[in-house]
Parts: C-alpha cells; sequence; structure tokens
C-alpha cells in the first residue's frame, strides 16, 4: 500500500546541548555533518527503491538537534535526493526546525529558495533568565531579529515554540512571553510543558535542590492563561498544545504533525528516527557514528530492511485502533471521525472500545458531537493522559 507519506529526517547534531533535552542529540560532533549526510543520503535512496521511487509524500520535516547548523548546500543536496527518490506532491509543505541564534538573512534566504516553506523557531521563552537555566544558545533580540528576517526572506508559515511551567517562573513571566510571542505575528504557535527528564543537567539540580521542582498546579494555570491569551489574539487550538491563524486562504495547522495524530504512515531516516509505514514501526539506531558506519559497507540493493534499523515491530489491527484513538482525540476540534474509524478499520470505535468511551462520556471527558466526532470535552485538555490510557491494554 503506497498510501500518501510524509518523511521526517532527524539531524543530531546540536551547538550546545539544553538541560532539559532528552533528544537523541550531540553536541561537539559538527565534524560528522558532511558524512551523515553522505549516508542520510543513502537511505533516502534504499526507500525510495524500496517503493519504486512512487512513494506519494506529502510533508517532509527536518528536525533535530538544530538543522540549522547545517550548510544550505548540504540543505540543496538532501532535498535533491528526496526529489529523486519519492513522488511529492504539489503543495507539500516542507518544514525545519530553527535555533534563532543560527540564521542570517541570507541563510534563510537561501532556505526558502531550496523549497522550504515553513519554518519552526525555537523560542521557548523571552526572559532571559530561563534561557540561561534551559542553555539555550540565544537570546531574546536574535529571535526578534530571527522572525524578522524570515519575514524578509520570504517565509510566510511561521511557528514559535514556547515552553511553560519552567522552574520558578511565575504566571506573570509566561504571561509576559506570551505577549512577546504574539507581538511576533506568526502563523502558529506550539505550547510545551516542562518535563524534568531523566539523565539531563535539569533534572540533576532538581533533584540536588539547585532549582526547584515545577509546579504542575500553576502549569495547568499557565495553560489556561495562554488559551485565553491565545483565543483573544485570532489563533484557535487545533491540538492540545498547538495553536494556528485561521485563514480562509491557508490551513496553517503543521500537516507534518496532523501526519502524526491521524496516525498516518511516515517514514522516519537519520540517527534516532521512528517510522511507521505499512502496518510496521520501527526505530533507528542512535548513534551519529554506528549510523554512519552500518550503511558504509551494507549492500543497500539487496537488504530486506534497512541496516540502521535496530527495531522492528509490526503492529496489529487491533494496536492500529488503539493508536489511532490515542493520537487523534488530541485532535480537540477534529478528534476522531466515527466514520473514518469504520473504513479503515471495518468497525466502529463505538463498538470496538465501548466501555471505555462510555465511562469517559459519562464523567464528561469525551464528547460525540453530530454523531460523528468523539473528541476531548474542553475540561478534559489537562487530563489528556488520563484520558488517551484508557485505550491501553
Amino acid at each position: 500500500m503506497n498510501d500518501a507519506h510524509s518523511v521526517y529526517l532527524h539531524i543530531p547534531f546540536c551547538q550546545k546541548r539544553c538541560s532539559y533535552c532528552d533528544f537523541n542529540t550531540f553536541s561537539g560532533l559538527n565534524h560528522l555533518i558532511p558524512a551523515y549526510i553522505h549516508q542520510l543520503k543513502k537511505e533516502i535512496s534504499y526507500y525510495g527503491k524500496k517503493f519504486s521511487k512512487e512513494l506519494p509524500v506529502k510533508t517532509i520535516f527536518f528536525g533535530g538537534g538544530t538543522p540549522t547548523l547545517m550548510e544550505g548546500k548540504l540543505f540543496k543536496s538532501l532535498m535533491e535526493e528526496i526529489f529523486d527518490n519519492f513522488r511529492i506532491l504539489p503543495n507539500a509543505e516542507i518544514s525545519l526546525e530553527a535555533n534563532p541564534g543560527t540564521v542570517t538573512l541570507e541563510y534563510l534566504q537561501n532556505l526558502l529558495g531550496i523549497g522550504f516553506n515553513r519554518i519552526s523557531f525555537g523560542l521557548q521563552t523571552s526572559n532571559p533568565v530561563y534561557l540561561e537555566l534551559l542553555g539555550r544558545i540565544h537570546d531574546h533580540y536574535q529571535s526578534i531579529q530571527a522572525i524578522q528576517w524570515a519575514k524578509q526572506a520570504g517565509f510566510r508559515n511561521i511557528n514559535l515554540d514556547l515552553i511553560y511551567g519552567l522552574p520558578g517562573q511565575t504566571v506573570d513571566d509566561w504571561k509576559k512571553t506570551l505577549e512577546n510571542g504574539l507581538n511576533l505575528s506568526t502563523q502558529h504557535i506550539s505550547l510545551y510543558a516542562l518535563g524534568i527528564e531523566e539523565n539531563t543537567p535539569l533534572h540533576d539540580w532538581v533533584e540536588k535542590g539547585m532549582v526547584e521542582n515545577p509546579d504542575s498546579d500553576l502549569a495547568a494555570e499557565m495553560y489556561e492563561l495562554a488559551d485565553q491569551l491565545l483565543l483573544e489574539n485570532g489563533l484557535e487550538c487545533y491540538e492540545i498544545s498547538n495553536y494556528y491563524k485561521v485563514d480562509e486562504n491557508f490551513d496553517y495547522r503543521c500537516q507534518h504533525n496532523l501526519q502524526y495524530w491521524r496516525n498516518q504512515p511516515y517514514l522516519g531516516l537519520g540517527a534516532g528516527a521512528h517510522g511507521y509505514s505499512n502496518d510496521v514501526r520501527y526505530e533507528n539506531v542512535n548513534g551519529i557514528m554506528e549510523y554512519i558506519n552500518l550503511q558504509k559497507d551494507a549492500n543497500l540493493s539487496s537488504a530486506l530492511k534497512s541496516p540502521v534499523v535496530k527495531v522492528l515491530t509490526e503492529i496489529d489491527l487491533f494496536t492500529a485502533m488503539q493508536e489511532t484513538m490515542m493520537v487523534g482525540l488530541r485532535l480537540v476540534s477534529e478528534g476522531v471521525s466515527i466514520l473514518e474509524f469504520t473504513k479503515r478499520f471495518s468497525a466502529s470505535p463505538l463498538e470496538i472500545f465501548a466501555k471505555e468511551i462510555d465511562l469517559l462520556v459519562n464523567n464528561h471527558l469525551l464528547e460525540i458531537v453530530d454523531g460523528d466526532i468523539i473528541r476531548l470535552t474542553k475540561n478534559a485538555r489537562l487530563l489528556g493522559n488520563q484520558v488517551f490510557l484508557q485505550f491501553v491494554d
């Protein structure tokens, strides 16, 4: 089945690892970028051949790490490889993550010329104290400058990432960050509640009492404030943590992330990337040198699976149904369509998950709209994880 896929490419290089980050990223290894890109092109070619270069692709997303540490010519080379190996659909969303401290006007103009049409900036906060705590390499002035340059370069679809629930952060601090973000007049804003993840400097600091553990009740208050301010300023919530500017001429929702939330297929390429295609979920090796070396001498033309894949998991029908409910319910308006679910799985979610849905509806955590849409009630957004866990064995 060659359903329309998304393609995610992981660029695991950072100038400096942030104190809260537990992603598969590495600092101090930028000298390996050219070799890594060379092997990434091989992985692209492997999947191109696997799908006879006919796989339709609707979105392309470069994440990291910090993709904008790469030279423009490397992006151009990767993009050419992608277009050579897949059937890129008209008006495909082609997006990348960017650190505000790593771009210039000329660099952004080059990205637009290469084919990118959406960019996501990790601002996180406008407060210099918290930027330092998080280990960010930019200041708020650079964030403002980067957004101005992106607009000047010609980007018309710009996202900001903002983090709340930081150690010591007050509601007023968060409100100021939100107002500063809104003043940048972008088309999309993503909100992230800080998680204190193991094996990160921030986790160690909290454990040692060097910084205070974030207050979950205060974080909930911050989310509600953000929801109110963003709605008042013309942005609409379409996923628990994501807001977009409503425009009758263009859909500013992140099309790449919608692919995930609709539980539709995607290829994950690069070290540590995950993919889901033809009822198989896979995970690549994490290390940069391991990723490079595994492909160096491999005979890709005869390989049954990519040599950089370390885990393959077949997804059975019931598991796919569970996952579709769990990720689909993150979409606060769209939710899960009973008709679409039934068409996809030849069974209604009201039958498969009758007990779970009845319980959640009776507890005012789910609602069924127009006889078709199963979605979270507004009050359930902050309890989303409790709802999603109902669909896990």
